[in-house]
């Protein structure tokens, strides 16, 4: 039997409950509205540097430092600029090697030769400049120059003045931010809406202007502890002005489409269960309706059950149930 909660009811209360019926009086309605908007999710998340331009710089042979020129972490290095000036027996030799090929080839011409003797310097890593200026000089130098591998920035360096270090070592890691990541959470409620999303935008409070960002990609695992999924985001950052760690909101947007929806103030949910107080065919009447309804942005509910383009219910669904408890726990 469905419940009918009415102004006229309430006249009957004792007097203290006269205040309760007074603010119904002043009970504000509004009507279910056809509009045309798009669906959003706002969230939050951190930039992240883009695991794909991370460059380990790792020796394939051993040495000690004779100059170290990327002597501080975070220092801006650009492609192909020293960062390391080295003495390596083993490079050396090498070295001596395809000199001394050169030379022996004059004479007896040997392709194959010095092609070997130069792809072992290749291998070992030393710069194209280094094996060139060999072959012109006809000399050869006891040090060698560890170079850059990208633009970027000094994010870890394992090196100090005089250092020694060995092969596979990771000497520096240069990290390029021309492009970033933003990771953020998504629940599990959240991720049929995702589907659609189209656009994605950030602001951070320590910038003016906003970012535009592409999804990337929707990690595969659930983080228990949060009951969410993490949303990978990629966007261009040539100007570096985010910085790795920076927090940041993120306004989920989809294409438009048409609606029916009501005001979130609108809707009241209990128990799992999503309700309004329908306006009723005699003044001051509201009946209680169980309705579905999906979340179209903080400040609106699509209806997607039970109403109609036009219906009238209250605007304000948690003061009745507030009120209605007041007078005798009708519901």
């Amino acid at each position: 039997m469905k419940l009918l909660i009415t102004i006229l009811l309430f006249l009957s209360l004792v007097d203290a409950k006269d205040k309760t019926v007074q603010q119904l009086f002043n009970v504000q309605t509004t009507k279910v509205k056809l509009v045309s908007d798009a669906k959003s999710i706002k969230s939050f998340g951190f930039v992240k540097v883009d695991e794909s331009r991370v460059y380990d710089v790792s020796p394939r042979f051993g040495g000690f430092v004779e100059i170290l020129y990327a002597d501080k972490t975070y220092k801006k290095v650009s492609n192909g600029e020293k960062l390391a000036k080295v003495y390596s027996p083993e490079v050396l030799k090498a070295k001596d090697d395809y000199l001394n090929t050169i030379n022996y080839t004059k004479e007896r011409p040997n392709k194959t030769m010095l092609e070997s003797a130069k792809t072992k310097l290749s291998l070992l890593n030393i710069p194209d400049g280094e094996i060139l200026e060999i072959h012109k000089s006809k000399k050869t130098s006891a040090f060698t120059t560890i170079l850059s591998p990208a633009d970027g920035y000094i994010f870890k360096k394992s090196l100090n003045n005089n250092s020694a270090f060995n092969a596979k070592g990771v000497l520096f890691e240069v990290v390029n931010l021309d492009k970033v990541w933003v990771e953020l959470k998504i629940h599990q409620n959240q991720l049929e809406a995702l589907k659609n999303i189209k656009d994605f935008t950030l602001t951070t409070p320590s910038i003016k202007h906003t970012f535009i960002a592409t999804r990337e990609h929707l990690y595969p695992e659930l983080d228990q502890k949060e009951e969410s999924f993490t949303l990978r985001l990629s966007l261009d950052n040539r100007n570096h002005a985010l910085k790795p760690g920076m927090y940041v909101t993120v306004n989920m947007n989809a294409l438009t489409a048409s609606y029916l929806t009501l005001p979130s103030t609108a809707v009241m949910r209990k128990n799992g269960k999503f309700y309004v107080f329908v306006v009723g065919e005699y003044e001051g009447e509201y009946e209680p309706m169980e309705i579905d309804v999906e979340v179209l942005n903080p400040d609106t509910y699509i209806v997607k059950s039970s109403l109609n383009e036009g219906d009238e219910v209250v605007n304000n669904a948690l003061f009745m149930m507030d009120s209605d408890a007041q007078v005798n726990g009708l519901y």
